[in-house]
């Protein structure tokens, strides 16, 4: 079990709520956990619970707490769907990087934990690239994330390690949108793109129908080894 911590933002006149779970011992890295549109729901907590199980000091900051805190909402519920839809449309991303960066600082400083990694779901997976380009993450993985294609002009900023989960049916990122992903990732040393044929948006969702068991542990078999490699 985690607990809730609060994070000073990165300008230092508020702080922000998180869920932290904590490894047994001294972490070997950390891990930020950026959710879905459904906030810090039981998934994503699962999530962060998994990654300290694994000697990881793991936080999920809750994305969208300027419009609320303690969102929890389930995507199998259409009405907790649209609900999400209506966060995420309103939701800063700029702001929301610079979060990004005060939870880093927090972890450095405050926990004492020098190497920092990410791994975003959806909107997060957004949030995954957006942090290789514009912090100073040691690492970032990014699952379905929508919106890349939009960004790719910040791509030649990303100096440090990320890996792209990229589902090829996504409902939400149609084939020209991964094509122009390829086309302007591929040639960067810096990223790594897996491509998950026939395969959703969510697939690696914890709960729910999105969720794909065998395609989901091929991913996080992958993130495991990526994230063991570059927060060593």
């Amino acid at each position: 079990m985690g607990e809730k911590v609060r994070i000073p933002t990165f300008e230092g006149d508020k702080s922000f709520p998180a869920y932290v779970a904590r490894p047994a011992g001294t972490p070997k890295a950390a891990i930020i956990v950026v959710q879905e549109v459904f906030g810090v729901n039981p998934g994503i907590r699962k999530k962060a619970d998994d990654w300290a199980a694994k000697g990881y000091l793991a936080v999920a900051l809750e994305v969208f707490w300027r419009q609320a805190e303690g969102i929890d909402l389930d995507s199998d519920i259409p009405e907790e769907f649209q609900q999400a839809i209506r966060h995420m449309l309103a939701h800063d991303f700029d702001a929301g990087v610079r979060d990004i960066e005060a939870t880093i600082r927090w972890i450095r400083g405050t926990e004492g934990v020098a190497k920092v990694g990410l791994v975003g779901f959806c909107m997060g997976g957004k949030v995954a690239y957006q942090a290789a380009a514009r912090t100073d993450i040691d690492a970032s993985v990014g699952y379905y994330a929508v919106g890349i294609d939009q960004m790719l002009n910040e791509a030649h900023a990303i100096a440090r390690p990320l890996m792209l989960h990229v589902p090829t049916a996504d409902g939400f990122v149609p084939p020209e949108a991964q094509a122009a992903m390829h086309a302007g990732l591929d040639d960067n040393a810096h990223v790594t793109i897996h491509d998950y044929a026939g395969l959703d948006h969510g697939f690696a969702a914890e709960h729910g129908v999105r969720r794909n068991d065998v395609a989901a542990q091929l991913a996080d078999q992958r993130t495991d080894k990526f994230f063991a490699a570059n927060l060593a």
